[in-house]
């Protein structure tokens, strides 16, 4: 029997009796990472990575039944070994490592590859079975350095205040947010947030990363002087409300591994898109893949069939799991993610 199997409730092993970021209220939970897609309510029991802790319950509820284990901190559940390692998504991602009967089996939840100073750097694991994710599984995408990004995100906020003029950074408010505030300069102005942003900084700061000085931009009048030189951090949600309007005169850029395509920056209807993204990108997926050593990989949500197609050419058995995970890449649509403008 397979250590992990597909049920309409989730990825179950059937060994442990346990789910893996099930989508559907389970009584025992072990969870990858606090997005949303992963990290549902109504479950008796969860189990995570100890760093995840203060993001999950901000979440899902300070009351939820929450158990930890630190990263590489194993834990035997009906004859299961189970351990978690990080997988550089997020603050407090990790892939969970299974062990049953001389079987090892990771699941990867999301993870990307370049380390970024806001969580704990992906780490591979080797394993017999691989279950990875394949949001940007597409040769197109491949990712710049991440300093070059954050040095265009600079740039284009100097040359906004430099004309008295707002710059709007839309992207996803846990993660990525706090990774362009940990990695941008800090001292080109002041830092205004997004309700949605700036109680997750909190979350991060407690935790011991480093997030520069923001404020609330709902504390922020219209009239201040200080709207003309900021830099605000919003989620997509925000872009074309009312919400918009307290800033005046202003430039909005978006932040996502969908920039990468031309028709997503279009309809976006943003003055600039940056290419960055918490995920793996096409070299980095078969990079993690090809350093757990698993001869058989099984691929859950994202471009499934092409990277299921290549692991097969490569020698490898490869097959696609079917899940409900979402897209927590600044919600993107599906057909974005299948139909890119340029040939792979």
């Amino acid at each position: 029997m397979d250590l992990v199997i597909a049920r309409p409730e989730g990825l179950y092993c059937p060994a442990g009796d346990f789910y893996i970021d099930p989508w559907r209220p389970v009584e025992r939970s072990v969870i990858t990472h606090a997005h949303g897609d992963h990290a549902r309510t109504g479950n008796q029991h969860y189990l995570a990575a100890a760093p995840g802790e203060g993001i999950l319950r901000s979440r899902l509820g300070q009351d939820i039944n929450l158990q930890t284990l630190a990263y590489g901190e194993r834990l035997l559940h009906h004859g299961v070994t189970l351990s978690f390692h990080p997988a550089g998504h997020v603050l407090g991602s990790a892939q969970v490592r299974l062990e049953y009967g001389g079987e090892v089996w990771v699941a990867s939840g999301d993870y990307k590859i370049e380390p970024d100073g806001t969580c704990a750097p992906f780490e591979p694991v080797r394993c017999h079975t691989f279950i990875t994710e394949s949001t940007f599984g597409l040769p197109i995408y491949r990712w710049q350095p991440q300093a070059e990004i954050f040095a265009e995100i600079n740039q284009w906020w100097q040359a906004n205040a430099a004309v008295d003029k707002t710059s709007v950074l839309f992207c996803y408010s846990f993660g990525k947010a706090q990774r362009i505030l940990h990695g941008i300069d800090a001292s080109l102005g002041p830092i205004l947030t997004h309700g949605a942003v700036e109680p997750l900084n909190r979350v991060y700061r407690e935790s011991g990363v480093y997030i520069p000085p923001t404020i609330y931009a709902g504390d922020v009048k219209k009239s201040d002087p200080v709207m003309r030189k900021a830099l605000v951090i919003a989620p997509p949600s925000a872009g074309g409300s009312t919400w918009m309007r307290r800033f005046g005169d202003y430039s909005d850029g978006f932040a996502s591994g969908w920039m990468r395509l031309r028709g997503t920056r279009r309809r976006r209807g943003v003055d600039r898109g940056f290419i960055l993204s918490d995920h793996a990108d096409w070299p980095g997926l078969l990079w993690a893949i090809g350093q757990t050593g698993a001869e058989r990989v099984m691929v859950t949500h994202g471009s499934v069939a092409v990277l299921v197609r290549h692991l097969r050419e490569q020698g490898l058995d490869a097959q696609g799991f079917s899940t409900e995970y979402g897209d927590d890449e600044e919600e993107a649509t599906s057909a974005e993610a299948q139909s890119p403008e340029v040939p792979a």
